[in-house]
């Protein structure tokens, strides 16, 4: 946003309307337009574009901009901004002309809408976001030439400005002046969400899709991914019925090793098969009844194995047979011991 010191703004404003006729003189009127004014689209609904700085010195001022508004004779009008701003009280003249306007206005911000831009979409009876777009805001600026006495007057009107603009704000999203220019002093962007969220636009137009999606088209296996296929070798899987030998083959042996010979290699293995038609039935008896059954003899002892005789005359050579030494102590082991038993 730019402002001028009070009491030169007039002339200022004056140099910049002269310079941008000379412009449009030079390069034409469509030239460097930042507006355009359009009923052509929709018979029920104007199509505004405000595409360029607001004001300044490329730009139409705000009274050639209000005096194109009054032939907008539709229902509806949609304004769409593409601006950076510009021009402080221009832009505020072109947000109070939207107000007063007869038609229902829709703002759709297509790519940016700064500093006093966005103060323009405040006057939209709906805001929408385009996908990608933003929104900024930030405090006022301007240029001043003067002693210091001019300065503190810049920066008091400077401020008196910035609360005014953050009054726009409030109004539209809800909150505070001082909340507000908090938010502008930190010169605060905003995506479509964000600026929904925070209650400066109604709605985050999506962008539209594509056409719809196709089929996912199946693609052939790779070579090196396919599996072995064993059908080429006769193999059809381990439960697959496997072929039967053909006919030529037995021939073939028959042939090789002769026909008697066949027959007595087919009689060996064929096993005989009993022929049961001429089987005479056998004759259908009375049942009998079953004896009773006698009580089961007691097991006889088992006789005592016969004695080995070569066992009966070896058995004395494997018995230890006592030492001379160990019977002349014998006597004496057992009467000491008897003594100390009776003394116990």
């Amino acid at each position: 946003m730019r402002i001028t010191l009070p009491g030169k703004a007039a002339g200022i404003m004056a140099s910049q309307r002269e310079h941008a006729e000379k412009q449009r003189a030079r390069l034409g009127v469509e030239a460097r337009s930042w507006y355009r004014i359009s009923n052509a689209a929709d018979p029920d609904e104007a199509e505004v574009m405000l595409y360029d700085e607001v004001g300044g010195w490329f730009g139409a001022t705000a009274d050639e901009f209000i005096a194109d508004l009054r032939g907008v004779t539709a229902p509806r009008m949609r304004l769409r901004i593409n601006s950076p701003g510009g021009s402080v009280f221009e832009g505020i003249a072109i947000a109070n002309a939207l107000r007063a306007h007869p038609a229902s206005v829709t703002v759709q911000v297509d790519g940016i809408a700064a500093s006093i831009a966005s103060v323009i979409a405040m006057a939209g009876d709906r805001i929408e976001m385009a996908p990608n777009s933003m929104l900024m805001i930030h405090d006022a600026s301007g240029v001043c030439m003067g002693n210091a006495a001019d300065m503190e007057e810049m920066a008091e009107l400077l401020d008196l400005i910035s609360d005014n603009i953050a009054d726009a704000y409030a109004a539209r999203a809800g909150g505070t002046r001082e909340e507000w220019r908090a938010r502008m002093q930190a010169e605060t962007w905003y995506l479509p969400e964000d600026a929904v969220d925070q209650g400066l636009a109604d709605e985050a137009v999506q962008a539209p899709k594509s056409g719809t999606p196709a089929e996912p088209v199946e693609e052939p296996e790779p070579d090196m991914a396919r599996a072995w296929d064993l059908a080429a070798y006769g193999y059809h899987g381990p439960h697959a019925e496997q072929p039967k030998a053909e006919a030529g083959l037995t021939e073939d042996i028959r042939t090789l090793i002769g026909e008697e010979i066949a027959a007595q290699l087919a009689a060996a293995v064929t096993t005989p098969v009993e022929d049961t038609a001429h089987v005479e039935p056998v004759a259908e008896t009375t049942p009998v009844e079953p004896a009773p059954e006698e009580p089961a003899a007691e097991p006889e002892p088992e006789a005592p194995a016969a004695e080995d005789p070569w066992a009966a005359m070896t058995a004395h050579l494997t018995q230890d047979e006592p030492d001379a030494w160990s019977v002349l102590v014998s006597t004496l082991t057992t009467t000491a011991s008897s003594s100390a038993a009776t003394e116990a």
